[in-house]
């Protein structure tokens, strides 16, 4: 893969740190606009790019990068993927991945017509305990409840509350809790269980009319899943998944899970044991899953994006790009029944 990347910000820094050990990935240009050109020379000089654009379309035309990496604010996701995909590069897109389903659905369509690969940036969906926790879901029996929550008290907040909006908290440029750090959540629903029935969003809504945090339920046949994000607030972060047989829990903030503890019921133990309280209670099995240790979060994401373009893998792109462009269909519903206009 030969990749340019779209941005100068904080993403596009963990990005360059992340690609490092991996030899597959060659960094061809780097974009900035033309008021932070200083800081993608910067960049360029510290991971040898060798090409430094502040014209988007020059930068499509002429530069040998066959993919983009796009890590720019939401509200320009769309339109910077869309130019690509027409120019014929491949597109990895930062979360969440537009902020309209319509979009989201477009996009799809060009990079599918022609063969091309475009793919949302969201480590939830490039870690092993996901993968564990896909395998383990049948060991919990009928499911009943699944909780998520990631909150974390933005270091933005503060100046929010003094009327300094910034573009994590502006509706303008598709802001708020819900569209980020809940979308984690959501693709561990989406991913585990699939498309929900229905959708519900119950915010705390800013002066501005963006969620500073909330709660959305995801409504499955037999059950609830309720996922937290909050901006305004903090908590341990966590994702806990409960079947009639057994349940599995993530205790770590859900984009940088590294261990899952699955524990269901002794099919062979047919007595009941007594617990630490005295109650009787059926006999069960725990399992402990580690995942290795990588170079940074977002490294493993991006060995899947190289080998899934370079062995023409369009199966599992599909599978990837369907989840992503549902989850922007929850969080478009989601939103508008909350009321929240971008």
């Amino acid at each position: 893969m030969k990749l340019a990347f779209i941005g100068t910000g904080k993403i596009i820094a963990d990005a360059l740190f992340a690609i490092e050990p991996i030899k597959e990935i060659e960094k061809t240009a780097i974009f900035a606009r033309p008021h932070s050109k200083e800081k993608a020379e910067a960049f360029a000089k510290q991971y040898n790019i060798a090409e430094v654009y502040t014209d988007y379309e020059k930068l499509l035309t002429e530069t040998a990068a066959d993919t983009v990496y796009i890590g720019l604010i939401n509200s320009a996701h769309y339109s910077y993927a869309k130019q690509a995909l027409l120019h014929g590069k491949n597109v990895i897109l930062e979360k969440p991945f537009t902020g309209f389903y319509n979009e989201a659905q477009e996009l799809q369509q060009i990079a599918e017509e022609n063969k091309l690969f475009i793919f949302e940036a969201v480590t939830v969906l490039h870690n092993e305990v996901f993968y564990e926790m896909k395998k383990n879901v049948k060991k919990l029996g009928t499911l009943r409840m699944a909780l998520c929550n990631y909150s974390q008290y933005s270091s933005r907040y503060d100046a929010y509350l003094e009327g300094d909006i910034t573009h994590s908290f502006d509706p303008a440029y598709y802001g708020g809790a819900l569209y980020d750090i809940n979308v984690y959540n959501i693709h561990y629903c989406v991913g585990l269980f699939g498309e929900p029935k229905d959708v519900n969003y119950y915010p705390n809504i800013g002066p501005n009319g963006i969620d500073t945090s909330g709660t959305l339920v995801l409504v499955y046949d037999g059950f609830s899943a309720v996922c937290t994000g909050s901006k305004d607030s903090d908590s341990p972060g966590y994702v806990s998944i409960q079947g009639e047989k057994g349940f599995m829990k993530i205790d770590s903030k859900p984009n940088i899970a590294s261990e899952l503890t699955t524990t269901y019921v002794d099919e062979n133990v047919k007595e009941r044991v007594r617990d630490a309280a005295g109650a009787m209670v059926r006999a069960t099995i725990t399992d402990y899953f580690t995942a290795k240790e990588q170079h940074h979060r977002m490294t493993q994401e991006f060995l899947d994006f190289a080998k899934i373009i370079d062995e023409k893998d369009y199966e599992t792109a599909h599978e990837l790009l369907t989840e992503s462009v549902t989850v922007v269909g929850v969080l478009e519903k989601a939103r508008s029944k909350a009321g929240i206009k971008f």
